[in-house]
């Protein structure tokens, strides 16, 4: 095994040396190593014919020297400069095609040796399926045909992967619309050259507010290497192998066919470039081109996007959203904000929605207009319906509307509720591949009827569904729910009219396998069979607890105990996890959250990994913080925050599995974020374990999470909140784990630097590991096994080892 550097601070048992150390990649308790290799369930997807199941092998894994290649980072993107494409991708290693219903299985001959595939899409006609696979210095195009289930590779082509899914298929699943390399285009420009003068940044009186983003643009040389890499080229590629470039190279972030086929709707970035925004917020020019490769139309030609208000359901001004409308042969479709693209500015209209079809030389069609900022449309493939989804963030309000596209006129609701009150969600109406491979909706004959997919949140728990809706009536009926012992969820619908459907289906002790709904049948038939990989720890043991919080407001959390516990061995030492989140109301925050039949996945950042050691584990415990009305919910966070912990700790006490003086609590990103806070302003916990947050909301002064608000409109409540200013506080041990190239937006790596020292130089028990080349999320092998070493020995030593008795509940009760 490859031996990295971690930067720490040395502590053995509970001694405090603030030396730094080296030490080799170490590896947690063998029952927890056991559970991190556990064998991964397959993906899977359907064609939309509804007679094959394609099952994708994931790789484990990777291995340190994988994720540690070299990495550009620019403009919010994270580039392998060897390969051009991104350079961290979940890979599949293999391929197999699974008849339905009968279930004869094939798997795909002729694959690449030791593949590494990703963006898997199925042809329009479900005869074929494209996918790229990654070699060590290129991204590859390869063909599966589906009926001899053998693959083979489209030579000569080398896609750019660095801006998202390379290619799409043409819907006369012969042509695919691919971003390709520019040959010729020498070699990378050099990292190192000296500087010809200083990078200068300039704002002369205008409001450009940008929050925090990571892995952006610093100087000239940056800019020229984000031109080299994201340089491609559009071009037509036949099954034939016959290849044509379309239009000029460029910085092309999408390259998409019409529905019909006949044109190529082309967005490309361009300068001039911001140091304080990502990509997604460069110049942009949207043409649209012919097969032949010509420019039809400019459709647009938009500014950088640097005067954007920071609300969350602020917009720019001008087209935005440009894409081809689903249900016509070639008619492009947009929104545009009649706000300035301001949610604080009074508008009775928010949102304008525009259609404009070929030859694209006309006025462009207004279609409906809005009251509620755009979030999505649903096409159906019929001129008689689609639905509008709008949404407002200061309230939480969503709409879904039903539009009569014929007349233009008909935008009726109907569903109006609050995005948070989970027991009112109608559910997702699911889309279908049409003919022509676009995701419509799927409907009865005269598009009166659609269906719907949720979630079904209640007070029992979760309970899938699906629903029939009829959009003229407003009326519904229920197909199907998910029914005790298991927990199911709908996956896709093979044929409405005949009520035929695919769900996955688990419990707390079988894993998830796939399973035939048809309505004639009363028992649905098993695809898959695909086994516990748990088994050898035995029947885990879980429990939701509904409890409540001391101002009423309802509490939930996942209680795991050893296999073999009984409640005669007494209370244990215990870990709580969670994570905050912001609701408008204590009726929405008070719901119940998740399932008792959900089957148990050891992820790498899960709790429940130290069952195996003899701890309770409070998983996703509810930490709402709630502010209704005019009231923000961060104007109390730290009360609340408290309020929660400590009402989960008192449940379990009372149910006698939680030991009140042997308690630890952890979080990674916001959660965190959280632990850091508990621990400076209560006397609750025995010891945190603190991954990739933030700390210092100084760092984060244009809003975070859920507060809208800058630093200087409410400057106390970011002083309150970040618990860097709490560093003195502080005297329970944490323990901070930080990924070297932290890419989410907020937590850089600093953070941890100067909370660290922070504490360091205020006499806390505190270690901080920063884990080589790793991110937000973490994924090597070895990363992932020395966190959970790093976690286990921290635990042991300060949690199940300790005997003192907790304190009382807050700092403030303490002083």
């Amino acid at each position: 095994m490859k031996i990295a550097r971690l930067t720490l601070a040395f502590w053995v048992g509970a001694t405090s040396l603030v030396a730094a150390q080296d030490l080799p990649y170490q590896t947690p308790p063998r029952a927890i190593a056991a559970l991190v290799d556990a064998p991964l369930t397959p993906r899977v997807s359907f064609a939309s014919s509804g007679q094959w199941m394609l099952l994708m092998d994931v790789r484990d894994m990777p291995a340190i020297a994988e994720v540690s290649q070299p990495e550009m980072r620019l403009a919010g993107l994270r580039i392998n400069p060897r390969t051009n494409g991104a350079s961290r991708v979940s890979y599949a290693a293999s391929l197999r095609l699974h008849r339905l219903p009968e279930g004869k299985e094939l798997l795909v001959q002729g694959l690449p040796t030791n593949a590494r595939i990703s963006d898997v899409q199925w042809s329009p006609d479900n005869t074929r399926i494209a996918f790229t696979h990654t070699t060590n210095n290129h991204v590859e195009l390869w063909l599966v045909d589906v009926a001899s289930a053998t693959a083979k590779l489209v030579p000569n082509l080398f896609l750019n992967g660095v801006l998202g899914t390379p290619y799409e298929w043409a819907s006369d699943s012969k042509t695919i619309i691919a971003r390709a390399i520019v040959g010729g285009r020498g070699e990378a420009p050099s990292s190192t050259a000296a500087p010809t003068g200083p990078t200068i940044q300039q704002n002369v009186g205008r409001t450009t507010a940008a929050r925090t983003y990571q892995d952006l643009l610093k100087n000239p040389v940056d800019e020229r290497l984000f031109d080299y890499y994201a340089l491609a080229q559009v071009v037509k590629v036949g099954l034939d192998g016959r290849m044509a470039p379309l239009g000029q190279p460029g910085i092309i972030e999408r390259a998409s066919p019409s529905p019909s086929g006949k044109y190529v709707l082309v967005s490309t970035r361009h300068r001039p470039y911001s140091y304080t925004l990502p990509l997604n917020s460069f110049p942009e020019r949207i043409d649209v081109l012919n097969m032949e490769g010509l420019v039809v139309k400019e459709i647009a030609n938009l500014p950088l996007a640097d005067n954007v208000p920071t609300s969350f359901d602020a917009v720019p001004t001008g087209p935005r959203d440009i894409s081809w409308r689903e249900d016509a042969p070639n008619t492009l479709f947009w929104v545009e904000a009649q706000d300035g693209g301001n949610p604080k500015t009074e508008a009775p209209v928010r949102d304008k929605l525009f259609a404009l079809g070929a030859p694209f030389d006309g006025q462009p069609q207004e279609l409906a207009a809005l009251p509620l900022r755009f979030r999505r449309i649903y096409w159906s493939g019929s001129d008689k319906l689609a639905l509008v989804e709008g949404y407002r963030w200061a309230d939480r309000k969503e709409t879904l509307w039903s539009l009569d596209l014929a007349t233009r006129t008909s935008l009726t609701p109907l569903f109006e509720r609050s995005s948070q009150d989970t027991y009112s969600d109608p559910g997702t109406p699911f889309q279908r591949r049409n003919e022509l491979g676009r995701r419509v909706l799927a409907t009865d004959a005269n598009a009166d009827v659609v269906y719907l997919m949720g979630t079904g949140a209640s007070a029992e728990g979760d309970r899938p569904f699906v629903d029939e809706l009829n959009v003229r009536t407003k009326k519904s009926a229920r197909w199907w729910r998910s029914e005790a012992p298991y927990y199911e969820v709908p996956v896709t619908i093979l044929d409405a009219n005949k009520h035929r459907f695919v769900t996955r289906r688990e419990s707390a002790q079988e894993a998830p396998n796939y399973f035939l709904h048809d309505a004639p049948n009363p028992k649905a038939t098993q695809l898959t069979k695909f086994p516990n990989p748990y088994a050898t720890l035995g029947n885990l043991q879980k429990q939701v607890l509904k409890y409540k919080r001391a101002d009423g407001v309802d509490l939930t959390a996942n209680l795991y105990l050893p296999p073999n516990y009984k409640k005669e061995d007494g209370p244990l030492p215990t870990l709580l996890e969670a994570y905050p989140v912001e609701f408008k109301d204590k009726k929405d925050a008070g719901q119940v959250k998740g399932s008792p039949y959900t089957f148990t996945r050891f992820t790498w950042g899960s709790p429940v990994f130290w069952v195996t050691q003899g701890y309770a584990v409070l998983q996703g415990t509810s930490i709402p913080i709630v502010g209704e009305g005019t009231k923000e919910p961060n104007d109390t966070y730290v009360e609340q925050l408290t309020a929660s912990a400590k009402a989960a700790i008192d449940e379990g006490k009372r149910l006698g599995v939680v030991d009140p003086n042997r308690v630890a609590v952890m979080g990674h990103s916001y959660g965190a974020f959280m632990t850091a806070n508990l621990l400076a302003h209560t006397n609750l916990f025995k010891a945190g374990i603190a991954r990739s947050g933030a700390y210092n909301r100084t760092l984060t002064p244009f809003g975070f999470q859920g507060e809208e608000r800058t630093y200087w409109q409410a400057p106390e409540v970011y002083s309150t909140m970040s618990p860097f200013n709490y560093a003195n506080k502080i005297k329970t041990p944490l323990l901070l784990i930080h990924g070297e190239a932290d890419n989410n937006s907020g937590t850089f790596p600093i953070q941890s630097e100067r909370f660290y020292n922070a504490l360091k130089g205020n006499g806390a028990t505190v270690r901080y590991v920063v884990l080589p080349a790793e991110a937000h999320g973490y994924a090597a092998r070895e990363s992932i096994m020395h966190m959970l070493w790093e976690m286990n020995s921290w635990l042991d030593t300060y949690v199940k080892k300790a005997g003192t008795p907790a304190a009382e509940t807050t700092k403030a009760d303490a002083r």
